[in-house]
């Protein structure tokens, strides 16, 4: 008589799938970021694998990826600061305004405009969660006021230093190397590990997303939502403020409609960062390594000697990509639908780490 197959065997062959296509999902965009990089260096070896493209990638893409980390912060709660280009430009307006036209010694002005961009977050949520307008509407229409502000503070021109120039130290903030690389690197860098440290080990960040996930849940456990959302608002905010000192420091001159360039980077790197590292939720990680890849893709097709227009359209791509594999990756967190198409019968519970276990318990 033929002895059935154990049913502590059967379960593995879907086992091994569901483990193999969660590190596909985690790891494939770090992945797809080095096989980017062994692809132009191969097509362009004299000029794509040097130490000047290195240093041009990260410093160029310090302030993207700043700000792609403010934007990834509402998106845990479900919500989305479209203020963000408008809160840039205006950032880094004033601090020009404060050290060329007012006389400010420039840390402070500095450490005044990263406490407006605070204050600036604050009312975003309150407008979005006491207001009760959705957060698209609502940060759009505090962004356009903050346009309004950037266009009077500058009169519509630029704000040009003097033949003095601005302070070395100051300039210093952008312009500097440590370690070999470029300063703006580390900022990144902290910034994110920061982040991640905050939205992965605190109970502040587990709140986070037990609201963004499930808010009637957060609301029965007795999480003040709107609270919370005011804090997302607020840390994006306070994130934005720095990224305006930056960019000062790196343009020099305060230019009032510069910040809307960085809109459309911003929350293609936040979305598509939510498909890497922990598929299905925001996290700061993902979002570094998703401008990673887009730093990568776009020095390589500059240096191929695409035209303008590329640009726009590599990041219009880019963000319609995002969002379908973000709103893929969710739905499968949240309904654990491979798991269950996979599951055996009669089914045996998963093994630790395959990632039977959905949501996030405060």
């Amino acid at each position: 008589m033929t002895t059935p197959p154990s049913s502590s065997t059967s379960p593995s062959r879907p086992h091994r799938r569901r483990a193999a296509g969660h590190l596909v999902g985690a790891y494939g965009l770090p992945a797809l970021t080095v096989v980017l990089f062994l692809v132009f260096s191969l097509v362009l070896p004299r000029t794509f694998p040097t130490r000047d493209t290195v240093d041009s990638i990260l410093s160029t893409q310090s302030i993207p990826a700043v700000l792609a980390l403010a934007a990834t912060v509402p998106i845990v709660t479900g919500a989305f600061d479209l203020s963000l280009g408008y809160g840039l430009g205006l950032a880094h307006v004033m601090v020009l305004q404060l050290v060329v036209n007012e006389g400010w010694p420039w840390p402070w002005a500095c450490l005044a405009v990263i406490a407006g961009g605070a204050v600036v977050g604050v009312l975003n949520g309150v407008v979005v969660e006491f207001g009760r307008i959705d957060s698209f509407i609502a940060t759009l229409g505090t962004g356009s006021m903050m346009y309004a502000v950037t266009g009077w503070v500058t009169g519509g021109g630029r704000i040009v230093p003097g033949p003095q120039g601005l302070p070395s130290a100051f300039t210093d903030l952008y312009d500097s190397r440590f370690l070999g690389l470029p300063v703006p690197a580390f900022y990144v860098l902290v910034l994110a590990v920061a982040l991640w440290l905050v939205l992965q080990r605190l109970p502040l960040g587990r709140y986070l997303y037990v609201v963004g996930s499930n808010p009637r849940a957060a609301e029965l456990v007795g999480i003040p939502i709107r609270r919370y959302t005011v804090y997302a608002f607020t840390a994006s905010g306070l994130i934005v403020g720095f990224a305006g000192v930056l960019l000062a420091a790196q343009q020099q001159i305060g230019n009032p409609s510069v910040g809307l360039d960085y809109l459309l980077p911003a929350f293609v790197g936040a979305l598509l960062g939510s498909t890497a590292i922990q598929p299905g939720r925001p996290n700061a990680l993902g979002t570094l390594v998703a401008v990673a890849v887009l730093a990568v893709g776009l020095t390589g097709i500059g240096q191929l000697g695409a035209d303008f227009w590329t640009i726009p359209l590599f990041y219009g791509g880019t963000l319609l990509l995002a969002v379908g594999l973000a709103g893929y990756s969710a739905r499968r967190l949240r309904t654990g639908a491979d798991a269950a198409r996979d599951a055996p019968a009669p089914p045996a519970p998963p093994p630790p780490g395959s990632g039977g276990t959905t949501g996030t318990a405060p």
